[in-house]
């Protein structure tokens, strides 16, 4: 069975990123790059697929609201979507 990972999308200066987060490990994780408009489904996947990362059977997308400065109700929201993935066949991570 391929090790599993959480793949995750935020926006950051006016930019939406995806990126593969590798734990214990002092990899630099995998990260694609979007522009400001929020990437569709299937930008979203095509994006995994060039890192090498397929989202693992029946696998859904989920949308979590953070803020950028914790414990401050005023700050502006974070908006972080994640997704578990697993490697592509014969790709490794």
């Amino acid at each position: 069975m391929p090790e599993e990972f959480t793949a995750q999308m935020s926006m950051r200066r006016g930019w939406w990123r995806l990126y593969v987060v590798l734990l214990n490990t002092s990899e630099r994780w995998p990260e694609y790059g979007f522009g400001a408009t929020v990437p569709t489904f299937t930008q979203r996947t095509e994006a995994l697929s060039v890192l090498g990362f397929e989202p693992v059977p029946g696998a859904e997308w989920t949308w979590t609201e953070d803020s950028e400065t914790p414990d401050v109700p005023t700050s502006p929201v974070v908006l972080i979507a994640a997704v578990r993935v697993c490697s592509r066949a014969g790709v490794g991570a």
